[in-house]
């Protein structure tokens, strides 16, 4: 992933709302997206984002604009797309960049086909960007963890195991939701004696959590090892992700065997997938680990990782309750931490995931699992920001909360930023929260 002409700063699209500072989707980042038009719901097709249009790829390669992809490539969610080689995600990179740019070879053209080829994003239903197969979540935050053990195990916060291994959980990917979905509260199992008997009912300490996903491209046959030095080929994109979660069901369901209806019942993903190759500005060293912590066993390390497999995306967290809305007031952050703080590079978590033979598909997801830092402002969950209900936080209209409330509309926001280069973003990743069933 090389810095190259698609990432130059000085670079402007013949879209004008690309050239505006507060825009996530300057030319230079063009994030793939899977939309319908108002007038056509149901029928999908990949897009990219350009300042506040969406470009349609499927009409671009029609009119002859992409003449190396077809327009079946970009109907439908990008599956068939990520299945292909690294070289191929590039050279669309580069073809869109050369269409949307000025001075580009195509950009007259596709600008007077720019009512054919452009739909505003207020006009689209966007979707799930890939038909997702499997999900996994990761661990890869050591300071969420350490807050969290903690809580728990104060004399021993972090277990023995978790500076050696990647942890990580199977997720569900059908109740994976777009941004914008609200999300109901789950009902489960709890019991604040964690020898029981439990009681059924609506959950009352739901949460969210700050994450990052990773997209997998490319495939590995089952029984085929992924090596650390591939394991960036297989990173399609990144999104942002909220891993909705219920603490009181999951305080009392996780022992032997981890989360299970806690996690399962939603998670919401930012529609738009930022390439690798979008964010090669913005590489940056893996975690520095401690001096007396282990160095990463043989096949989760490799000096290039180790010297830029991380990334330097800020991500956001905001809330406004259903009484915030009705009075008219503007969400307020409750956190903002940095994807620098993640133990775990995303290759690492990789090749951790596929070292047994898993093998590992286009459209699947990883998380990164709660993004946060040392500072209690950055801290990725309520969870931790209100330490397990302790200490919470108080709204502008003096609403307190130690956990979610129905009505309450969570947003995750995201920016990669690296001096002499144009930030870019994710779009946002937001959902409100719906009474459990039967309890409107």
């Amino acid at each position: 992933m090389s810095i190259d002409a698609t990432h130059d700063p000085a670079r402007r699209s013949w879209v004008e709302s690309a050239n505006t500072d507060a825009t996530d989707f300057p030319v230079q980042n063009l994030p793939l997206g899977v939309f319908a038009r108002a007038e056509r719901p149901g029928e999908w097709r990949c897009g990219v984002a350009i300042g506040d249009m969406v470009l349609d790829l499927a009409v671009a390669a029609e009119q002859e604009l992409l003449p190396a992809f077809g327009p079946q490539k970009f109907r439908g969610p990008l599956n068939t797309f990520m299945a292909q080689a690294p070289s191929r995600w590039r050279a669309l990179r580069h073809a869109v960049s050369d269409l949307l740019s000025i001075g580009g070879a195509n950009a007259a053209r596709a600008q007077a086909m720019a009512d054919a080829l452009l739909v505003r994003q207020d006009a689209v239903t966007m979707r799930v960007p890939a038909d997702i197969g499997d999900y996994t979540d990761f661990y890869a935050s050591v300071y969420h963890a350490t807050n969290v053990g903690s809580m728990f195990r104060p004399d021993n916060p972090l277990l023995p195991n978790y500076k050696w291994v990647p942890i990580g959980y199977h997720g569900r990917a059908s109740s994976i939701v777009p941004s914008g979905a609200a999300v109901r509260r789950p009902v489960g199992q709890v019991s604040p004696n964690p020898n029981g008997p439990p009681t059924v009912g609506p959950s009352a300490r739901l949460d969210y959590e700050v994450e990052i996903g990773a997209w997998i491209g490319g495939e590995n046959a089952l029984g085929v090892p992924v090596a650390i030095s591939r394991a960036p080929e297989r990173l399609f994109g990144i999104t942002l992700l909220n891993d909705w979660s219920a603490r009181d069901v999951q305080a009392w369901e996780y022992q032997p065997l981890g989360p299970f209806l806690a996690k399962n019942f939603a998670s919401t993903v930012s529609p738009w997938i930022v390439t690798m190759d979008a964010l090669a500005p913005f590489r940056a060293p893996a975690f520095a680990r401690p001096g007396e912590d282990p160095a990463p066993l043989p096949y989760l390390h490799d000096p290039l990782d180790q010297a830029e497999g991380g990334l330097a995306i800020s991500v956001e967290c905001w809330i406004r309750s259903a009484r915030m809305r009705t009075e008219g007031m503007a969400p307020v952050r409750l956190s903002e931490g940095s994807s620098r703080d993640l133990y775990w590079t995303f290759a690492q978590m990789v090749a951790h995931h596929g070292s047994n033979g898993c093998n590992l598909r286009p459209g699947d997801l990883i998380g990164s699992g709660t993004v946060s830092g040392a500072e209690k402002g950055s801290r990725g969950c309520l969870l931790e920001l209100c330490w397990r209900g302790t200490e919470p936080v108080t709204l502008p209209t003096g609403e307190t909360r130690s956990f979610l409330a129905d009505g309450d509309e969570v947003t995750l926001r995201g920016r990669a930023h690296a001096n002499g280069y144009r930030s870019i973003g994710f779009g946002e990743c937001a959902g409100v929260i719906l009474p459990a069933v039967g309890q409107e």
